[in-house]
């Protein structure tokens, strides 16, 4: 990949959204926005190897895009009022301000997350117009075809438009009814940049974590009292912490096991240790965010991985499974009571879970490691092939491939 190349790719993931969130205030159009910010970005990969990048690419690629989204509307309408309408478009039109925070991004968060939409719709939306994802990764993310994704994108786009949902940050007695899929599709941005799915991707993506903990940040502004925005905001907090250590030099995972204590982040596991401080001071019952917080919190808490107090990390789960008794968790808690209780004991907790989570890289990759564990090499083998084969991430297929070629020939 040449300089300019890998410019482009840099600035891909820091402007886009900020690029797409500009067009979508400006014409009122998740489609044109979209378009235009694409073939913006199409101009620059045709440009700017020989005029060089810009001095401020975002504002290059706001002007062309812009220009483009005239353009489409011009050649698309044929009506004398929507002529007039691209005409009166000017590059220097002054932003209007809307919401109770003047933030373009946070107010196309909103827009995407509107409870019109189905839930795992307004994930996907947020992923491509927000986090600037293609398809194929959200697809990849949510284990469906990438042709369903598509349709499923284009569905949330015209519903939008049809049913003209406003583009705006809510007002705040709106706000507590629309926050809950706010911070559900956040988080799942969160991780995406945090482990980003995709073959032919950065393992981590720290635009899109950075993003999401800016975007918390915002909305814990509005909301400052709300237990789960603070959980949330602490959960990132303490996750981001440990991101420095958690891929080595040569690109592979790097478990928490593993992980040098002493590269992670102090000033960010500080301020999410207070944010969980504060929530348990309230004294009001914690949300699912304020639990996983606390867990992290236990784990950054501890200078090696032998002071972890797992005793505390099975009871948090225990806790939050009776709000999420999803089988995500039920495998994490499991991976907990290995530590605790030993590997067979975790073996029979995670068996039972085959049927729900079969396509998860995550749940074989838990059973090889407690097979081998276990001595079991032939059958925790097995799942390491299994696991390398669904895994969506270099750094993790890197680290699956290690574990299972240390593992002693039957």
């Amino acid at each position: 990949m040449t300089e300019v190349e890998a410019a482009i790719t840099r600035v891909h993931h820091e402007e886009w959204a900020r690029v797409v969130a500009s067009l979508a205030r400006r014409f009122g159009d998740l489609d044109i926005a979209e378009e235009a910010a694409a073939e913006a970005f199409a101009v620059a990969v045709e440009k700017w190897p020989a005029d060089g990048v810009p001095p401020n690419p975002g504002a290059w690629l706001t002007t062309t895009a812009n220009r483009k989204a005239i353009d489409r509307i011009r050649r698309e309408s044929k009506r004398d009022d929507k002529h007039k309408e691209a005409q009166m478009l000017s590059d220097d039109e002054p932003p209007e301000s809307l919401g109770a925070i003047d933030d373009e991004r946070l107010r196309l968060i909103f827009t995407c997350c509107h409870p019109a939409l189905a839930m795992e719709t307004r994930m996907a939306l947020t992923l491509r117009m927000v986090g600037g994802l293609t398809v194929p990764e959200i697809a990849r993310a949510f284990l469906v075809q990438e042709t369903a994704m598509g349709q499923r994108i284009t569905r949330a786009k015209a519903k939008i438009k049809a049913a003209r949902i406003p583009y705006r940050v809510p007002a705040a007695e709106d706000l507590p009814a629309r926050v809950s899929g706010v911070l559900a599709v956040l988080f799942l941005v969160f991780n995406e940049g945090y482990l980003a799915t995709g073959p032919d991707t950065d393992p981590v993506r720290h635009e899109l974590t950075a993003e999401a903990i800016r975007l918390t940040r915002l909305i814990r502004a509005l909301m400052p009292d709300d237990g789960e925005v603070a959980g949330l905001l602490a959960l990132m907090l303490l996750t981001e912490a440990r991101s420095a250590a958690r891929v080595s030099a040569t690109g592979e995972l790097v478990t928490l096991v593993e992980q040098d204590r002493g590269a992670w982040d102090v000033a960010m596991i500080g301020e999410g240790h207070q944010l969980v401080r504060e929530r348990l001071a309230a004294g009001v019952a914690p949300g699912r965010y304020q639990i996983l917080a606390a867990i992290n919190a236990v784990h950054t808490s501890a200078r090696a991985v032998g002071d972890t107090d797992w005793s505390q990390v099975v009871a948090l789960y225990d806790q939050l499974i009776r709000l999420d008794s999803s089988a995500i968790v039920a495998l994490n808690r499991a991976i907990a009571v290995a530590e605790l209780d030993g590997p067979e004991v975790a073996l029979a907790a995670v068996d039972r879970l085959e049927e729900k989570l079969a396509g998860y890289h995550a749940y074989h990759a838990t059973r090889a490691d407690f097979l081998r564990r276990l001595g079991r090499s032939q059958e925790s083998r097995a799942a390491y092939d299994k696991a390398i084969e669904l895994a969506g991430n270099t750094a993790e297929t890197a680290y699956l491939i290690r574990r299972r070629d240390q593992l002693g020939r039957v």
